[in-house]
């Protein structure tokens, strides 16, 4: 009980602190909300962007976003249905062909945080050098709500990139693994979580 009284004292110290602390200053104009509800891409690029500058002020240290969309066709071009109808696709080849579209648009948007990221600096290294962004999916196959071998994107934090770690799809690796590599590299003395079975294979430091 009294461990627990102290840590949130604690706790509280540092919240006062870091509200004392002076934050970095930026040059950007406020930013505008998107009226267009088809405009999704539009609309992860501007959630995007208020993620960067969250992080490059200080205002937080962890950011959840959670995209969802359903029976609402994107303003993408070449797309013509909603994005939850294309990714339970049942093999159709045109399906595949617009949630390709959509996804690779998607991805573009990923790739503008990314870069914004790696070119702002933090004293010696870049905001992506300390910064991990985890993107990926809850299903590998919307068609038969599949959850195995899950399409995962880790960016940044310190970690050696530019590779992609493939593993025996009948005996995966637990992704939880990944997550106790990451909460290792935040410094926390975490030796497992959920359905972990060590740290990712061949996820290396920088």
């Amino acid at each position: 009980y009294f461990t627990s009284v102290r840590e949130l004292e604690q706790r509280l110290v540092m919240n006062e602190d870091w509200a004392k602390k002076p934050k970095p200053k930026v040059t950007v104009p406020p930013p505008r909300d998107i009226a267009s509800a088809g405009d999704i891409i539009g609309r992860l690029k501007l959630l995007f962007d208020l993620s960067h500058l969250a992080l490059q002020t200080d205002s937080t240290r962890l950011i959840t976003l959670y995209v969802s969309y359903t029976g609402i066709i994107p303003e993408v071009p070449g797309v013509t249905n909603d994005w939850h109808s294309l990714s339970h696709h049942s093999k159709r080849p045109e399906a595949i062909e617009q949630l390709g579209i959509f996804e690779t648009a998607m991805f573009k948007a990923l790739h503008g945080l990314l870069g914004k990221l790696k070119t702002t600096r933090e004293n010696n290294d870049t905001l992506l050098d300390r910064t991990m962004v985890l993107f990926g999916s809850n299903m590998n196959d919307g068609t038969t709500h599949s959850n195995r071998n899950l399409p995962i994107v880790l960016a940044g934090g310190g970690f050696k990139h530019g590779q992609h770690l493939g593993f025996d799809a009948q005996r995966n690796r637990p992704l939880c693994n990944l997550y106790v590599s990451m909460l290792q590299r935040l410094g926390l003395e975490i030796g497992s979580f959920g359905s972990s079975t060590g740290t990712l294979t061949g996820l290396e430091k920088l």
